[in-house]
């Protein structure tokens, strides 16, 4: 097995993890375990609350460990195979189940954040900008194929009879494609190459460059969460094809997986921020078009799809390698990506002030040309406006590498 594979297999099963726990266990544990609709949603806040603000502490632990992180990454992997099938298989019921869901999602998200940023952390260490291009396209590239089977696998279990039984095998599939993932990772990857110095969370926030790079990364990451969020109510209620939402998200992320070798192979050409640079480009066109688009543009919106999917690509494989360019060999990588991480987390609790604003605009779910230019404002004029000064932030960044003395 190639280094670059070994390491990006483990992409899979983090992915395959993180959709059914967003997406799916709320509508289990209400639909399915009778648990009121308010009290669901104030678990699911106050879990994710706990997730976005341990990010850099976590990373800030990786470090110190990175003597032993074959055992951090063992136990992470352990306690997240037993959290995401307790989640499916609660024991209780009444009351305690809702201090089951509480536990269950606070120890998903904290093995999953110990896990994905110490996979971050490893990747950065991997070599010079070739290598970390390579194993950053195999990294996302399983990372898609098991967002396509966690958008299609659990939505399919759970319309059907035995929802429990089905999420059982789903659960056990998962494991078994961690640990797979994981010993892959630990012995047949690339070996890690030390964690450099110990240091605090808050010390990379004093590399000037890694600042500059923020900014350009959390808008990004916003202008991408916004119509993720809106998508399948666009589909629904602006192009009125709600029987396509699955072909249209599969030509997104299908497209998305395509189009990373071809970023990677145009990065090393022209420098990973400059490529980057191309793919908002890329992302603005595409979602310009979606802004123009009306019910009955099934074949437009696709193309929007395709393109827009061809964005993502750059979106996933490149800012990360942006980054590990950034940190000097002197300095431990988890605690820069404890900070990345919580960036992306807090973007994708943003994107969900984007319902609120549809609501002012006069938009209301399942009803068919209501509020449908808010509609289209929002899912894509509003991404491309932040997704523009993105761009104007990360030309500063790539002004600024230009401008630094060579040495």
């Amino acid at each position: 097995m190639k280094p670059a594979l070994a390491y990006g297999l483990l992409g899979l099963p983090l992915a395959m993890a993180a959709l059914p726990v967003y997406v799916h266990a709320p509508a289990y544990y209400a639909g399915q375990l009778g648990m009121a609709l308010s009290t669901t949603g104030l678990v699911l806040f106050l879990a994710r609350l706990v997730d976005t603000v341990q990010d850099p502490w976590l990373g800030h632990l990786i470090d110190l460990k990175a003597g032993r992180l074959h055992g951090w990454m063992l136990a992470a992997g352990l306690l997240l195979a037993i959290s995401f099938a307790g989640l499916w298989l609660p024991p209780v019921q009444g009351a305690a189940l809702i201090a089951w869901l509480a536990v269950m999602l606070i120890v998903i998200y904290t093995a999953h954040s110990m896990l994905n940023i110490a996979y971050l952390a490893w990747g950065a260490r991997l070599g010079n900008e070739a290598v970390l291009l390579n194993a950053a396209a195999w990294r996302e590239g399983a990372g898609l194929v098991g967002v396509v089977l966690a958008s299609i696998v659990p939505g399919y279990l759970m319309a059907g009879q035995q929802v429990e039984q089905g999420m059982a095998w789903y659960a056990l599939a998962f494991a078994l494609l961690l640990a797979l993932g994981i010993v892959a990772l630990l012995y047949r990857a690339l070996p890690w190459l030390g964690g450099g110095e110990k240091q605090s969370w808050r010390e990379p926030l004093a590399n000037p460059a890694f600042k500059r790079l923020l900014l350009p990364y959390f808008l990004n990451a916003v202008s991408v969460a916004i119509p993720a969020t809106l998508a399948l109510f666009y589909i629904r209620d602006r192009i009125e094809a709600p029987q396509l939402s699955g072909a249209f998200l599969a030509a997104y992320f299908v497209a998305a997986a395509l189009g990373l070798p071809l970023w990677v192979r145009l990065a090393t050409k022209i420098g990973t921020a400059k490529a980057w640079r191309l793919g908002m480009v890329l992302a603005v066109l595409a979602f310009a078009g979606a802004a123009l688009l009306s019910a009955g543009d099934v074949a437009a919106y696709a193309v929007v799809c395709i393109l827009a999917g061809l964005a993502l690509g750059a979106d996933l494989a490149l800012p990360p390698v942006l980054l590990a360019g950034l940190i000097s060999p002197q300095h431990s990588p988890a605690s820069y990506y404890g900070i990345w991480t919580l960036l992306g987390k807090l973007a994708l609790a943003l994107s969900g002030l984007a319902l609120p604003l549809l609501a002012l605009g006069g938009y209301q779910p399942g009803i068919a040309g209501q509020g449908g230019l808010s509609l289209a404002l929002t899912y894509a004029a509003l991404p491309c406006a932040i997704k523009l000064l993105a761009m104007w932030r990360l030309n500063l960044v790539i002004g600024a590498t230009q401008r630094k003395p060579k040495s």
